[in-house]
């Protein structure tokens, strides 16, 4: 859903810019007021674009780094099950070791 946010800024921006510069063009004021209109319209239009940036760079920072701590949590997760099955198995070693000691020892 944020993808979907974020790849509608751009068009929806350049549309304003578009329709702010068409709509100064065609208002009858004078050349200098008209390029001062048109110059303080990109000055917004561009800060709100470095805006939408930071923003969007800040939701993507944010979104990389809970979805790293959740693949960290999933891996510490799955090391701590290999850990207990790992001693599992070398318990149940160390019992059929003990049992052919002993097996071993009634021979002799």
């Amino acid at each position: 859903m944020e993808n979907d946010k974020s790849s509608m800024i751009v068009p929806l921006l350049v549309g304003t810019i578009i329709g702010a510069t068409i709509g100064i063009l065609f208002a009858p004021d004078k050349g200098k007021t008209t390029r001062e209109k048109i110059k303080t319209k990109t000055l917004d239009t561009a800060h709100n674009i470095s805006e939408q940036i930071v923003n969007t760079k800040e939701e993507i920072t944010k979104f990389a780094q809970d979805k790293k701590a959740e693949f960290e949590k999933k891996i510490e997760n799955k090391i701590s099950n290999l850990s207990y099955k790992v001693e599992d198995i070398i318990n149940k070693l160390e019992d059929k070791l003990e049992d052919l000691k002993k097996k071993n020892a009634t021979l002799h």
